[in-house]
């Protein structure tokens, strides 16, 4: 993937969380964003003490990148001035002039914050060069001037224990109201929604979809008939597997809607009043 391509590809996604940007909050990512945040402040600092030629030292290995973290800055003309990372091949460049009209707007509706001392968050999915693939990542960034000066991070994976809390959580709500959960899964509720972790349920007697968090366009769909990304009859599996156990899970290959990509996902199922609960999480493998 090109740099070029690639910084397409970051203003795609960030046209579809401008809407999100805000004051960053504590949450399970807490240290990696307070270590985020703190190298951005640094930089600002920096940045307030010695203006551009401040932007030196953004794009060199030093104090300004701290492992996968490093300071990259552009102006509200949309030219990269500054970058600690992979996209100082764009510095000098207007990365405006290599997107399409509505991405242009994207882009500078995102540079075109008010310089008011706010630290915004934004995620968005981002090639991540050390693993070659696309990643999501969470950015915090302040304007000053006519700059705007950023750092992000991709975000870990949910591991096999979230998401095996996270299928009993929902398991457990199924127990006490079914159909309260059922709606909460379906409007892709936060408490039962964690970055690529979200469950579904079959009603094992219709063998149909009941709820789903991220393709709800499966609710009412025969279980039976779906299958992995790759082919194998997976719904077959899971339904074989509840059969005669309590709780199962199989691996197979799935689109992670964190990534947009096919990747290896382990999923947990438990059997709950006629129901199968079940939550996965994805290796990237």
């Amino acid at each position: 993937m090109s740099i070029y391509r690639a910084f397409a590809v970051f203003c795609l996604c960030l046209a579809s969380v401008l809407a999100m940007a805000q004051p960053p909050s504590t949450d399970a990512y807490d240290a990696e964003s307070q270590r985020a945040q703190a190298l951005l402040a640094k930089a600002v600092a920096r940045y307030q003490a010695r203006g551009d030629s401040a932007l030196a030292e953004f794009s060199r290995q030093g104090d300004f990148v701290d492992g996968e973290l490093y300071i990259y800055v552009v102006d509200t003309s949309g030219v990269m001035l500054a970058s600690g990372g992979s996209s100082v091949a764009l510095v000098g460049k207007s990365v405006v002039s290599v997107l399409d009209d509505d991405l242009k707007v994207a882009f500078r509706q995102a540079i075109e914050e008010p310089d008011d001392g706010t630290v915004r968050s934004a995620e968005y999915r981002w090639w991540n060069w050390q693993h070659a693939k696309v990643e999501r990542k969470r950015v915090f960034y302040r304007r000053l001037g006519d700059r705007v000066i950023s750092v992000g991070y991709y975000m870990p994976r949910s591991s096999p224990e979230q998401a095996r809390a996270l299928m009993q959580r929902v398991a457990d709500l199924v127990r006490k109201d079914p159909n309260a959960t059922f709606a909460l899964i379906n409007q892709h509720d936060k408490q039962l929604t964690q970055d690529d972790l979200y469950a579904f349920v079959v009603d094992l007697k219709t063998q149909r979809f009941i709820a789903h968090g991220f393709l709800p366009r499966l609710i009412g769909i025969d279980f039976k008939s779906l299958r992995s990304t790759d082919g194998k009859p997976i719904g077959q599996e899971m339904l074989r597997q509840m059969e005669n156990h309590e709780t199962g899970e199989l691996g197979y290959l799935w689109r992670n809607p964190m990534t947009g990509q096919n990747e290896f996902k382990k999923t947990f199922l438990q059997r709950v009043n006629g129901y199968v609960v079940a939550v996965g999480c994805y290796s990237g493998q």
